[in-house]
């Protein structure tokens, strides 16, 4: 298992939290290997991790980046290791999206995942995945990502509900082994528009959209509205809900998973996962960030990791379909 860890923003926490949870590994069953580790990022954060991983400076070991410099510089490597082969999975610790901006870059991570892995179509799915002791996973989607919400009910379309929905459907199947994935659309408008009284989303896009994912190998039910599928998701009754918008997921999955989510990115060649929180500049350099999250980003990267390496060894040992 081979692995890259960026370390985000270096004004923020992200160093901080990056060497906890790995130091945290230890714990792990199996425990990650230091040679199996890449960390990248500036010169300066090297002492935290010389000696334990596999430090890689970015920049060329140049003092003083520009701190969305530093951030995008790391992505671009952990990727280039990604689409190489070198590593098995991405955990990117948070980054300061106006900094990345400054600097040039995509203003986030997805976008940046997107454009240089040469994904055709990738989504954003926040996960929990619970204590396997009782606590039902929590997994929301995000149809759509960061956009203004006066934009949202324009880019909710079939084509999007459908794609997005068999993205999910699609990597609950590989990555997590769910063999029909039970999942939900969270409806856009309130009470589901109550047959077209608040809205004609309902009857327009989602029903279509539901049309023509019968037949396909995981359950859609829907459109949920939205102040009650999140209880009955993340009671155990789906595997994952799409969420029409940003606010209207995250809202809902932080709430009942805060310090504990993990950001996967779907559709990409390479497993990525980061933490559900972001640089918390106020805390950064201080000791008390909570490592919790990136703790399970990379649990989650070395499991989904492993599960699709065993699929991929699978599907090779499968004997070749008779020629007809």
């Amino acid at each position: 298992m081979q692995l890259a860890v960026t370390l985000g923003d270096p004004g923020g926490i992200g160093p901080e939290v990056a060497a906890k949870a790995l130091a945290a590994t230890a714990r792990f069953d199996p425990p990650l290997c230091a040679d199996s580790v890449w960390v990248i990022g500036p010169v300066e954060c090297a002492g935290d991790f010389s000696g334990s991983w596999r430090f890689e400076a970015v920049g060329g070991g140049a003092a003083g980046l520009h701190p969305g410099r530093a951030a995008g510089m790391a992505i671009e490597r952990a990727i280039e290791l990604a689409l190489a082969g070198e590593v098995d999975a991405i955990v990117t610790a948070p980054v300061h999206k106006p900094g990345l901006a400054a600097a040039g870059y995509h203003p986030g991570h997805t976008e940046m995942l997107i454009a240089l892995s040469g994904a055709a179509e990738a989504g954003m799915l926040m996960c929990d995945e619970g204590d396997g002791i009782g606590t039902a996973p929590k997994r929301v989607m995000l149809a759509t990502i960061h956009i203004p919400l006066a934009e949202v009910a324009a880019s909710i379309d079939k084509a999007l509900l459908v794609s997005q929905t068999r993205l999910l459907g699609a990597a609950l199947r590989s990555d997590w082994g769910l063999a029909a994935p039970r999942i939900a659309l969270c409806a856009l408008n309130p009470h589901a528009s109550d047959n077209g009284m608040f809205g004609t989303e309902e009857r327009d896009v989602y029903e279509p959209a539901i049309a023509a994912l019968e037949g396909d190998p995981w359950h859609v039910t829907g459109p949920v509205p939205a102040d009650t599928v999140f209880v009955r998701a993340f009671s155990g009754e789906f595997d994952a809900v799409v969420a029409p918008y940003h606010d209207v997921g995250m809202a809902a999955f932080k709430t009942a998973a805060f310090g504990r989510g993990v950001n996967v990115t779907l559709g990409l060649p390479f497993i990525r996962t980061s933490p559900d929180h972001g640089t918390a500049f106020d805390i950064a350099g201080r000791g008390v960030a909570d490592p919790s999250s990136m703790v399970e980003a990379v649990r989650l990267a070395m499991r989904l990791a492993e599960a699709r390496r065993a699929a991929c060894t699978s599907a090779a040992r499968a004997p070749a379909a008779p020629i007809r």
